[in-house]
Order: C-alpha cells, then sequence, then structure tokens
C-alpha cells in the first residue's frame, strides 16, 4: 500500500491506496470516521483487480483542517470527491459511501451520475436520522466549539451510559478490546472541531433525497449490520428506491460492519464487485 496527499479545491487529502492500474475503486469514510476504516481490505481488494484509494475527508485525520466552519459542508466534501477522482486521473468510479460518507456520495452520483458506474451505500442514510433531533445536534456543536473534540472525548469517557448511535456490535467490540476503544476515541481527536461543528449541522438540515435516488441507473449495492437499528429503516427505503438495487444485512453488524462482522461484510461486498460488468 502507498500512502500520498493529493490537492484538490485548496486542501490537501491524505490517501491511501492499493492496486494502482486497476479498475477504479473509492472508500468514503463517515463522520469521525478515517481512511483507516477500510485499509485493511485494500490489498484485498487490490488482489481482485481494483485500485482501491481510502481518502481522509477534509478535516479529519491527515487531511487539512481548515479553521473556519464555513469550510465544510456534505456538498464540500462531494466536490471533493469529484475533484478527487479527476486528480487520480480517473474518468469514472465506483464508490462505497458509509455513514455520512454515504450521504457524501449520493451527492456525488447524483451531480456527475455519469462518473459513477456502480454505489455502495453503506450504514447511511438518504436523510437526517429520525431519532436524531436539532436540540441534541445543537449541545454536541456547543461541546465542541467550547472544548474542541478533546472535549467531547472526555465527556464521552465520563458518560455512564452508551451513546444513541453506539450499536450493540461496537459496545461488545470496545468491551473486549480497549485498543479498539482508544483507535476509535484517536480518531475523534484528530476531528478537527470546525469540521466536526459544521458537519454536523449540515446533516441535520439536509433535503431527503429519496425520490432524486429513483432516478439512479447504476448497479447498487445497500449494505447495512443487521443491529444498526437507526439505520436498517432507511437502508430498506433506499434499496426499494433505487431501481435494482440489492439490499444486504449483514448479521452480527453494527454501524460499522467491516469490524464487527469482517467475513459476512467482505463476502457481500467482493460478491457485488466480481458481478460487476467489465
Amino acid at each position: 500500500m502507498n500512502s500520498r496527499i493529493i490537492k484538490v479545491n485548496g486542501v490537501d487529502l491524505e490517501i491511501i491506496e492499493d492496486g494502482v492500474g486497476g479498475r477504479p475503486l473509492l472508500l468514503v469514510h463517515g463522520f469521525g470516521g478515517s481512511k483507516e476504516d477500510f485499509t485493511h481490505y485494500l490489498p484485498r481488494l487490490a488482489a481482485t483487480g481494483w485500485h482501491a484509494v481510502a481518502p481522509d475527508s477534509r478535516g479529519l485525520g491527515g487531511s487539512s483542517k481548515p479553521a473556519d466552519e464555513s469550510a465544510y459542508s456534505l456538498a464540500q466534501i462531494a466536490d471533493d470527491v469529484n475533484e478527487l477522482v479527476t486528480a487520480l486521473g480517473w474518468d469514472t468510479v465506483t464508490v462505497l459511501g458509509h455513514s455520512m460518507g454515504g450521504m457524501v456520495v449520493q451527492l456525488f452520483v447524483l451531480a456527475h451520475p455519469e462518473r459513477v458506474t456502480a454505489l455502495i451505500l453503506m450504514d447511511t442514510s438518504h436523510k437526517m436520522l429520525d431519532h436524531v433531533d436539532a436540540d441534541m445536534v445543537a449541545a454536541g456543536q456547543a461541546v465542541v466549539r467550547d472544548g474542541g473534540t478533546e472535549l467531547l472525548v472526555e465527556i464521552g469517557r465520563r458518560a455512564t451510559e452508551p451513546s444513541p448511535l453506539d450499536t450493540l456490535p461496537y459496545l461488545r467490540m470496545v468491551a473486549e478490546d480497549s485498543a479498539y476503544k482508544a483507535w476509535s476515541e484517536q480518531k475523534t481527536l484528530n476531528f478537527a472541531g470546525p469540521a466536526w461543528a459544521a458537519l454536523a449541522g449540515d446533516m441535520a438540515v439536509q433535503e431527503d433525497r429519496l425520490d432524486a435516488l429513483r432516478g439512479l441507473t447504476i448497479p447498487t449495492l445497500v449494505i447495512v449490520g443487521e443491529q444498526d437499528d437507526p439505520f436498517v429503516k432507511q437502508s430498506i427505503a433506499m434499496s426499494e428506491a433505487i431501481p435494482g438495487a440489492q439490499l444486504a444485512v449483514v448479521p452480527g453488524g453494527g454501524h460499522s460492519p467491516q469490524f464487527e462482522a469482517p467475513a459476512e461484510w467482505w463476502s457481500v461486498v467482493s460478491g457485488f464487485l466480481a458481478r460487476l460488468p467489465g
């Protein structure tokens, strides 16, 4: 695997890639995620003929972290994706988006349908989650604006109840492996405060894309962990709206089934990719 920096839209995006020369595949992480959410799989994807690229989105991981909240939005990250595809020398791409990354790639494919040959929507939604309200988002923004994501992590360490978005598979993993818990916290610490506040706010007011998704005509896989309760309903809705879309509910998976149910996740994703034309 190779790591490098690619400049798009005035920011540096750090990527990890494998399989240069293969079929283009971009894997876009979610809110508070990182490219390392997928790097374990890049050699396996390369071995099956893909040039697999996992970037850190602006404001996260090793990518640039502008200090102004105005530098961040779902639409801005979607445009970064478009420019990254161009910078990589690709005309078209198969793209996977996880959670917020799935919202981003929906905007990307709706704006540039000619550039996307196949789509994987993973544990994501066509709108803001039903049980996340404006007060919850505003409270998180206030914490981060006051003390950065460091304060957010510290509050999480002191909490006696799990977050509303913590799934049972995730809670089991952090209970069994302190390193996984520490890694999850480190990803949050690597999330710039202005990016956290702006993107949380943008997700809260995003338009429902379900009707727009009905117009897609590309092979699509909608994948969700069976215990990722906040996202199952929306995943089913997207799979029914997108013509010909395949729905895969991963047994034992939560919000990140690539970690919580890796064999099942890999079987579904690799099987879908193997069936694509060309």
